[in-house]
C-alpha cells in the first residue's frame, strides 16, 4: 500500500488497479486494503472511485466532518482530478474540450454516447492536451493528460472511444490492443478540510505501456 499522505483527517493514498473503489466481500478492494495497512483504527470514508482496473490516487476520508466537506467540493466540482491516458490514434486537435450526453447501461455496466436527453441520460465534459504521440508495434498511440469537468461512469472511456480513438487495453470499450486499461488518475488538487489550504498529489505511473512514454511535459 503506497501512502502519499496521512494526518486525522485524510488519506490520500495510491489504488492498484486490480483493486476495486468500493468494498467486495472477497476484500479486493481499496478499502479494506487501507484497513489493513492502518491495523483497523480508522474507517475511511470513500469520496470518489477509479473503475476497476484504472489506478493511481485518490483521497479517502478519517472521519464524517472532512468527509462531508470534500464531498461537497465534489459536488461543486471544486476539486480538480486530472488524468493520463494512452488512446489509440492522434486527436484531430492537440488540445480541446469533449462534451456528450452519457447513458450507462447498468446491466451491461457500460456507458454510451446519445444524441438526445431522456430518462438516465447525463451530461459529461472534460478537457484534454495532447503531450506525445509514436508508433508502437505498428499503430499509434497518443499520450493525453486529461482533466474531468463531470464524473460520469467510464467517462473518459467512453468519450475517446466513441470518437474512434479507445485507451489502449480497454477492451471493454473497442481496443485491439493490450490487456491493460492504460488509465492512471495521476493528480488531485483540493481544499484540505480542516486549514482550507489548497493541497497537492500527484503520482506518475510506471511499468508497462507507460514505459514507452516519458513524462516530461506533464508535471
Amino acid at each position: 500500500m503506497k501512502i502519499l499522505y496521512d494526518d486525522k483527517d485524510i488519506t490520500v493514498c495510491i489504488k492498484d488497479p486490480d483493486l476495486l473503489s468500493e468494498k467486495s466481500e472477497n476484500g479486493a478492494d481499496i478499502l479494506t486494503k487501507l484497513e489493513e495497512h492502518f491495523g483497523g483504527e480508522f474507517t475511511f470514508f470513500p469520496l470518489h472511485r477509479l473503475d476497476f482496473g484504472v489506478g493511481g490516487t485518490m483521497v479517502f476520508a478519517k472521519n464524517k466532518k472532512a468527509a462531508a466537506k470534500i464531498s461537497e467540493m465534489v459536488a461543486n466540482r471544486e476539486m480538480s482530478k486530472e488524468y493520463l491516458a494512452v488512446v489509440t490514434g492522434v486527436p484531430e486537435e492537440s488540445t480541446g474540450t469533449y462534451r456528450d450526453l452519457l447513458f450507462k447501461d447498468s446491466k451491461k455496466n457500460k456507458s454510451f454516447v446519445v444524441d438526445r436527453k431522456r430518462a438516465g441520460v447525463k451530461e459529461a465534459s472534460l478537457e484534454y492536451e495532447v503531450t506525445q504521440s509514436r508508433e508502437i508495434n505498428g499503430e499509434v498511440f497518443s499520450l493525453v493528460k486529461i482533466k474531468l469537468h463531470t464524473g460520469r461512469s467510464h467517462q473518459i472511456r467512453v468519450q475517446f472511444s466513441s470518437r474512434k480513438m479507445p485507451l489502449y487495453g480497454d477492451r471493454k470499450y473497442g481496443a485491439k490492443t493490450g490487456s491493460d486499461i492504460a488509465l492512471w488518475s495521476y493528480r488531485l488538487t483540493f481544499n484540505h478540510p480542516s486549514s482550507g489550504e489548497t493541497v497537492e498529489f500527484s503520482k506518475l505511473p510506471t511499468g508497462g505501456i507507460w514505459d514507452e512514454f516519458g513524462f516530461a511535459a506533464i508535471m
